[in-house]
């Protein structure tokens, strides 16, 4: 992998896509300067190995006005934005590509491509998102689900977000994963409705509904991340105050929480869709390269480590 400037906190990240080969990535309708880049930068780095799929005609004068060379990067030209999305659904039906990443296409406009039914793509699992942020004074990544996907998710949709979350944190090396069901209250409270879910959730984890993970909930921000807080409340478990999952209750309160940390906390963030047969590199507009970056290095440990437990279960299986 080549060297990438500029965004040393993730270069332990980074470090461990080394001796993994370039994802081969579907990048559907790159048609603004922050897209384009952050792709071709992306396969530079080694990280990704691009499918432009655009309007080809306004993708070349983009990257002349720009002055981003195209060399070595597959191109399919495409009318517009919806064909561009179905077309990099059919290219991960097809096996050409492991992961899809979002250009200048709004995310609905791309989900509604994965989740089509006659894609191929849907899994039994509910789609949902992750944040993988590394925030300063913080020696590990926190992951925090879903803040842009599901937008008032039931008990069982959020059983599919925590398994997801705890899936994405295995394939980042997270040992044991604690995850926090977040509320505004560590009490059981029948008039605030993600309490109860929040209990649910983690008796189902009791019951083996959820696996892999070390749940607890609902636990309040401050003692879902805070020792001090968690001691101070009284709150006795592996998850309070060691949190590295954060669950929240809607995507409001998600999105409000990551972008807090992100604009005045001075967080960075990763994020992917994940819950269908590839994942989707979902990156905001006003991310920096930094974010975008990471976001592909997020996406191929999760493809490694998707692959690497599929293996295993075949060859166990034999």
């Amino acid at each position: 992998m080549n060297p990438i400037h500029g965004i040393e906190r993730w270069q332990r990240l980074l470090e461990r896509c080394r001796d993994i080969d370039p994802l081969p990535t579907a990048v559907v309708h790159p048609c603004d300067r922050p897209s384009l880049e952050s792709a071709v930068a992306a396969m530079r780095a080694e990280l990704i190995r691009p499918v432009v799929i655009a309007p080809m005609a306004r993708v070349l004068r983009l990257a002349a006005d720009i002055g981003v060379g195209l060399d070595g990067v597959e191109c399919l030209d495409v009318p517009h934005s919806h064909a561009a999305a179905a077309k990099g659904a059919e290219l991960a039906r097809a096996g050409r590509v492991a992961a899809l990443m979002k250009g200048s296409i709004h995310t609905d406009e791309l989900l509604h491509a994965v989740v089509d039914e006659r894609a191929g793509l849907r899994t039994g699992r509910r789609m949902s998102h992750c944040f993988v942020m590394d925030l300063p004074g913080r020696a590990d990544p926190l992951i925090i689900t879903d803040a842009a996907v599901n937008i008032a998710p039931g008990l069982i949709e959020k059983r599919d977000i925590v398994q997801n979350a705890i899936e994405l944190a295995q394939a980042l090396g997270f040992d044991p994963v604690r995850v926090a069901i977040m509320s505004a209250t560590e009490s059981v409270n029948p008039k605030i409705p993600s309490t109860i879910e929040a209990a649910a959730l983690c008796k189902m984890a009791d019951r083996g509904q959820i696996t892999d993970g070390v749940l607890d909930g609902p636990l309040a921000l401050d003692n879902a991340i805070s020792p001090d807080a968690a001691r101070l409340k009284g709150i006795e478990s592996p998850v309070a105050g060691r949190a590295n999952v954060l669950v929240a209750p809607d995507l409001e309160a998600g999105n409000m929480l990551a972008k807090s940390l992100s604009f005045l906390g001075g967080a960075e963030s990763a994020g992917i869709a994940i819950g269908a047969r590839v994942p989707v590199i979902l990156t905001s507009r006003a991310d920096p390269l930094s974010a975008r970056l990471s976001s592909c290095a997020v996406a191929a440990l999760y493809v490694r480590w998707r692959d690497s437990k599929a293996l295993a279960a075949a060859r166990a299986a034999l």
